[in-house]
């Protein structure tokens, strides 16, 4: 099968979105981009900056600030996938943090930072053969995607993740601290006026509440399949 396509997953945060589009990438050998990651990264740069906090956000030093971030991905051949650098400085650990993840949405409902952003994002895309997650993906970046898959599952579901998956990391949080950030994010995602979560009308939607992981990546694997013999 040589003619590529492109594969846009989008879906509510905490729903294996990553997991699942590098797992895809891998096995059909195309590039994986964490689009969320650049957006974690541009809230990385604002919080280091101190124009964000818990009850205040400095929009306009961000905005009149970002020409000076610079984001790349950078494969790591040991863990297998590419990690994410903001101004040529290896920060996939502090991007993932909680901290960051109660900022992140608030920074990238900001017009300009989309803009950035999406440009970019559509450059990554231009020769096919790629898999990309976020929040507009299908909507705004790859309208014209190939294969659209939108993830949900229950926020409860959803928060039990994120909870174990911090923990293991060495995270003093509480999984009622995650369950709010979650309804949280999900709230100003859906809400806000530059290009909010939705399912795109032609995206599979795939509840992944009650599925293993296993289960959902053969059903996503045999989606891509079923488009790659038909486009050959």
């Amino acid at each position: 099968m040589n003619s590529k396509i492109t594969i846009a997953i989008d879906g509510y945060s905490s729903t294996g979105k990553s997991t699942i589009a590098k797992e895809l990438a891998k096995r059909l050998g195309y590039i994986y981009v964490d689009s969320g990651a650049m957006y974690r990264a541009v809230a990385l740069f604002a919080f280091q900056q101190k124009w964000i906090g818990t009850d205040f956000f400095q929009v306009r030093s961000l905005v009149e600030n970002l020409k000076h971030v610079s984001i790349t991905f950078v494969y790591n051949a040991e863990l297998g996938f590419a990690e994410t650098y903001l101004n040529g400085i290896n920060v996939e650990s502090d991007i993932r943090s909680l901290e960051i993840s109660n900022y992140v949405s608030r920074v990238a409902a900001i017009p300009e930072v989309r803009k950035l952003l999406v440009s970019l994002q559509k450059e990554m895309g231009v020769s096919k053969g790629v898999v990309m997650d976020g929040r507009d993906i299908g909507t705004v970046v790859f309208p014209d995607a190939e294969l659209k898959l939108f993830m949900t599952a229950s926020p409860d579901t959803r928060a039990k993740r994120r909870f174990d998956e911090l923990r293991a990391r060495g995270e003093e949080v509480t999984y009622q601290a995650i369950l709010e950030n979650v309804i949280y994010r999900d709230h100003l995602d859906t809400t806000r006026e530059d290009s909010p979560l939705t399912k795109a009308i032609d995206a599979v939607e795939i509840d992944n509440s009650q599925l293993t992981r296993e289960a959902q990546a053969k059903t996503i694997y045999d989606l891509t399949l079923q488009i790659l013999r038909k486009n050959n």
